[in-house]
């Protein structure tokens, strides 16, 4: 049997490898950069702050399954908050004490909606004054486009019920555990998942998975080719060598599949999708817990960023003491005028933007730490290409070819349930290589079933975990 081939050694990429190769299949992961980890990259500047390739938020769950465990220490607290007209709101209850924004949700709930864009989706669920207070604002900065020209699966992804959310912010505050809420959609959320931070930085999360395949793993390596002959993938071609391969899985944005696939025009539409590039700028301040909670959302369009995160509210090792970080995300195109805007402009403009919120933060100024700038860090759901979208979701339309991860699956999911999605994919690959007999396909259907049943119990201790 020839090699199975994975492009890219992120998460994804390493999980794949690790799961075919724990079920007998040859495999080899192709990196076109010089070490893994894709954007799980953390950084620790000459001031002694630490920050991520934007913001990464990892349960115990998936340390323990990553096998990373040991070296994770807990998160004791998470939040939260939006900040509209020079007040602060906790998400989501808080902005329950504004009569206006509850007149609008029952009021919505009074209504016949036909939920045919974002914008529907957010005044059914929200009510009308919530929503173009916080949710279309935001939803519009982070996709760069109108709610009304984006599908209504943005809102699905933001939904989570009510009681559901008492319930765990409850166990939060009983168990001193910042327990998860709404970060994994593939398996339960309970009392027993909380955030947890890798010691070193995100990317050491990956290093037991890296130590069982690194030999799988070519750096430096960048594939130029996915060779397909009568709808089949037949193999690819990498730093100019044609290399027959079983298979291929790809980690690389979707749009740039019909770039790399040869032999065939089945893919050509996905070249239209698009992803929203972002830049995330980190200032340093003296000083700690000037955000009211660890992430606040800024639904106003006369800032450049929608976002702030002060990362050492939750975890106070990112920073020395008595400092504190905080990390702004602005959205925008690539080459436009943020994009080609210097670091010093960049950070000014942070700067002057938080002033406004908190004008006593100048003065506790002490300069910036990395500016980072990437063009694929959100897929944009537009709905003139949702259906092909949702289509995309249930196979590639190539045999032999699987697209993995956020950004190969093209799917607003996080690390979890990466990882959850990426395990259950290879199920497909491996029945693709393998062809399983008509006994082997029942027994593994029982384990299938066995182990939803396991995630089911969402129980941390559970062999699924």
């Amino acid at each position: 049997m020839h090699p199975i081939a994975i492009l890219g050694a992120g998460i994804a990429g390493l999980t794949a490898a690790a799961e075919l190769k724990r079920r007998g299949l040859p495999v080899v992961v192709y990196e076109a950069g010089t070490k893994v980890g894709g954007m799980m990259a953390s950084f620790k500047d000459p001031a002694g702050f630490t920050y991520d390739f934007g913001a990464h938020f990892v349960n115990n769950r998936l340390a323990k399954a990553l096998g990373a465990a040991d070296i994770c220490r807990p998160v004791k607290h998470y939040g939260e908050a939006v900040h509209l007209a020079g007040t602060s709101y906790g998400y989501p209850f808080g902005l329950m004490r504004s009569p206006r924004f509850v007149r609008g949700a029952v009021a919505s709930r009074l209504r016949h909606h036909e939920l045919r864009t974002a914008e529907d989706w957010f005044r059914h669920h929200y009510g009308d004054a919530l929503a173009e207070a916080v949710a279309i604002p935001i939803a519009e900065a982070w996709s760069g486009t109108p709610a009304s020209e984006l599908a209504p699966s943005v809102g699905e992804k933001m939904s989570n019920g009510a009681l559901k959310t008492l319930y765990l912010k409850a166990a939060a505050r009983l168990t001193g555990r910042a327990v998860c809420i709404g970060y994994s959609h593939e398996r339960p959320e309970n009392a027993g998942v909380y955030h947890v931070y890798p010691e070193g930085g995100i990317s050491r999360l990956l290093q037991p998975t890296l130590d069982a395949v690194s030999h799988l793993v070519r750096l430096e390596s960048p594939v130029e080719k996915i060779l397909v002959e009568d709808g089949a993938v037949r193999g690819l071609r990498v730093n100019g060598e044609t290399i027959e391969a079983s298979a291929v899985i790809s980690t690389a944005p979707v749009h740039v599949l019909p770039k790399l696939v040869e032999g065939s025009d089945a893919l050509d539409h996905l070249a239209r999708f698009r992803y929203r590039p972002m830049i995330f700028v980190n200032l340093h301040f003296e000083g700690r817990g000037h955000l009211p909670d660890t992430m606040l959302w800024v639904p106003r369009r006369d800032v450049p960023f929608f976002r702030l995160t002060e990362t050492p509210i939750s975890m106070p090792w990112l920073a020395p003491d008595g400092k504190t970080l905080i990390t702004f995300d602005i959205g925008c195109a690539v080459g436009d005028a943020l994009w080609t805007m210097s670091d010093d402009k960049l950070a000014e403009l942070c700067l002057d933007g938080i002033a406004e919120l908190y004008p006593q933060l100048r003065g506790k100024y002490l300069g910036a730490g990395g500016i980072m700038k990437t063009p694929i860090s959100y897929p944009v759901y537009r709905l003139d290409y949702e259906a092909e979208r949702q289509r995309f979701a249930r196979s590639s339309g190539i045999d032999g070819l699987y697209s993995i991860g956020r950004n190969g699956e093209f799917a607003h999911i996080l690390m979890e349930d990466v990882h959850c999605r990426t395990l259950r994919r290879m199920d497909a690959v491996a029945d693709y290589v393998c062809p399983p007999s008509s006994t082997d396909t029942a027994v593994a259907e029982l384990k299938r079933m066995g182990r939803r049943l396991a995630e089911a119990d969402g129980g941390v201790g559970t062999k699924a975990a």
